[in-house]
């Protein structure tokens, strides 16, 4: 699971914070290192093998706990908010990031998010919950290329997902949430 803040422990360094969960499984300390660097060269941080969390990025520092979590090798990554704390641009390149994470590992992710715009282009398959009780309110399948590019967040196939989700969460409550799942 990746939460939105930045859920790493600041006494350890990146490699260790990502090896946390495989020392957990009792892998040997040369299994873990080579674990470690396979998914930190994955998310582009081999030379902050040895560097704290203090010194990285936000953007950076949810790449080590995506990392942390794709490690222990999960059916499903649970994703809770993890851009909703990042600036608009890094928010742009964790999407992409992920997408590509997606396409390397095929783990299927589930996310959990208030942006109508980044549920439409990550997934491809919205669940629009309901404010109190959280219930499933409606699934809405999205049919775009799985190759996307944030430049497609400006066609009109796009933009009419994202219009009919909108609509129907402010038909719902300003409270509803969004599920989304790419499997």
């Amino acid at each position: 699971m990746v939460f939105q803040s930045y859920t790493l422990y600041p006494w350890m360094t990146i490699a260790a914070n990502v090896g946390f969960g495989l020392k957990l499984q009792g892998l040997t300390k040369a299994k873990r290192g080579e674990m470690v660097s396979y998914y930190l060269d994955m998310v582009g941080l081999s030379d902050f093998a040895h560097a704290y969390p203090k010194q990285l990025s936000g953007g950076m520092k949810q790449r080590v706990a995506i990392a942390r979590a794709l490690a222990c090798h999960p059916k499903i990554l649970l994703l809770d908010e993890p851009f909703g704390a990042l600036d608009i641009q890094t928010k742009e390149i964790m999407q992409q990031f992920l997408l590509q994470i997606w396409r390397r590992t095929g783990t299927t992710i589930l996310m959990i998010t208030h942006d109508v715009e980044e549920a439409v282009f990550l997934s491809q398959r919205i669940y629009v919950l309901t404010a109190r009780p959280g219930t499933i309110q409606r699934e809405v399948q999205i049919h775009l290329p799985s190759d996307r590019h944030y430049k497609m967040k400006r066609q009109s196939k796009f933009q009419q997902y994202k219009n009919d989700i909108a609509d129907c969460l402010m038909n719902e409550s300003p409270e509803a949430w969004l599920l989304s799942d790419r499997a």
